[in-house]
């Protein structure tokens, strides 16, 4: 079980769920009629949420108030059995923010808190629980929404500690300030923070790598990472790698930013590699976006939610050879390896899927160039094809193995091949000891043995012969 520390501002949200019907003859306002009342913890008590949610050993330290929303917060982290070290803080007001939603939208919301920082007494209480709970704990996540709690001096502090105690800090940034971070394994800004704290325009992937070497120097990083909204997540080591967002419905992002700190602390907890724990930390944000409020995922809706998002229509796997242009771009973008194999696959037998299945297997991506019924007929005689070029996409697009199609009508693949540029081009075992088409373009061309005794033509004078 991954065990994970988190230390940041906590808080509550409180949501008034209702609905308008009216509108106020006092003034020109809707009235929302209250239906429920319904309180979550939220700011690093959200990143506590999301880590239990996953399963996870999670304490927490904090500092909060002498007041009746401290002790609500108490009692909220004691119900879900988080162990809470938390310092009360005379005339501090523990964060309570109130949204009023209605129909399934925020109409206002209203803040009662203290911003101003902790104080020193407070800080030194707060670092003397931590250096005798951290070596307790495989992750430590700091979350800062700014209140006061993650002071520069404290963060400072936690941060060297951790790290003499080989503990790796993930943070949720706030502010312009990242030196405040310095040492940190990792920051989660998004786009609009990174700019503010680099004091640079993200334009293009160059401006973004720039960006991004400028946060790993200025906080001292292991990775430098920034969120991207709807494209996903972008990090640079030796180079620009980019995992996409996998959010199919954004209902409401309150929160998405703690999801992605929990999550990646959980994957990183787990022994998971960067890479491996940013792509589970899209997935669990896109579960929480599709939901309302501040939100949380576990283990098995983020399997689910990965599940549902190859299940995708047969038609989505066909594509024009402009659609082909803009997926390959997309595709060596992140680094994906494609496959590119071509024919006229006119009637689908076990040799086809299997020679598919085994050029899949040699990359990540594999696109299928189909020859057009006019370039059958050329090739195979007036007879042919049996089944149309709609008819032999379709069923080529049902096949697990094949994720994107093309229809070409030359006689030989040539343009799409050099268009693509594929790592590696696969064409049947034949072809051994003959040019192939297109070996000039790809980087490395393989052969696949046929099935023995499966084809289309044997297939044919089967059913001619009434062989069935």
């Amino acid at each position: 079980m991954a065990k994970i520390l988190v230390i940041g501002d906590l808080m509550i949200d409180h949501y008034l769920w209702g609905s308008v019907n009216r509108i106020s003859p006092e003034a020109p306002v809707q009235i929302v009629d209250i239906e429920k009342e319904t309180t979550v913890l939220g700011g690093a008590g959200n990143v506590v949420n999301n880590l239990n949610s996953l399963g996870c050993e999670v304490s927490v330290l904090s500092v909060i108030g002498c007041d009746e929303v401290g002790l609500e917060l108490r009692e909220m982290l004691k119900a879900i059995g988080t162990n809470a070290y938390l310092v009360e803080q005379e005339r501090r007001k523990t964060s309570k923010k109130s949204r009023i939603i209605a129909s399934h939208s925020q109409v206002v919301r209203y803040d009662r808190e203290s911003k101003d920082d902790i104080t020193s007494q407070s800080s030194e209480a707060l670092y003397s629980m931590f250096i005798t709970t951290c070596e307790a704990y495989d992750i430590i996540l700091l979350s800062d929404y700014g209140k006061g709690v993650l002071t520069k001096e404290l963060t400072q502090k936690i941060i060297a500690y951790a790290n003499e105690k080989n503990r790796r800090v993930l943070v949720d940034p706030k502010g312009n300030d990242y030196s405040k971070y310095r040492g940190a394994y990792l920051l989660t800004p998004n786009k609009k923070e990174a700019i503010e704290a680099s004091k640079m325009e993200i334009k293009d992937d160059t401006t973004l790598i720039e960006v991004l070497k400028k946060l790993k120097d200025i906080a001292d990083l292991s990775v430098s990472l920034i969120t991207l909204s709807e494209d996903g997540i972008a990090i640079f080591e030796d180079r620009l790698i980019m995992r996409p967002t996998v959010a199919r419905e954004v209902y409401d992002v309150t929160g998405a930013g703690d999801t992605v700190l929990a999550s990646l602390g959980y994957a990183l907890a787990k022994g998971k590699d960067t890479i491996s724990a940013i792509e589970f930390a899209n997935l669990a944000a896109g579960v929480v976006v599709g939901k309302i409020g501040s939100a949380t995922a576990t283990i098995e809706e983020i399997e689910e939610y990965k599940a549902s998002l190859h299940k995708t229509s047969i038609e989505h796997h066909i594509k024009s050879f402009d659609e082909i242009k803009t997926q390959v771009e997309r595709l060596k973008k992140l680094g994906k390896k494609i496959v590119f194999t071509n024919g006229c696959f006119d009637i689908l037998h076990r040799g086809h899927v299997s020679y598919l299945d085994t050029a899949k297997s040699f990359g990540d991506v594999l696109i299928l160039g189909l020859n057009s019924d006019a370039s059958v007929k050329r090739l195979k005689g007036e007879s042919r094809p049996i089944n149309t070029e709609e008819d032999r996409a379709f069923v080529l697009a049902g096949l697990q193995s094949v994720d994107f199609i093309t229809i070409f009508d030359d006689d030989t693949p040539y343009d799409l091949i050099k268009m693509v540029e594929p790592d590696v081009l696969v064409k049947g075992g034949d072809y051994e000891g003959k040019e192939v088409v297109g070996s000039d373009i790809a980087s490395e061309v393989k052969l696949v043995q046929f099935v023995d005794g499966r084809s289309t033509t044997k297939t044919i004078n089967k059913i001619q012969a009434c062989e069935y």
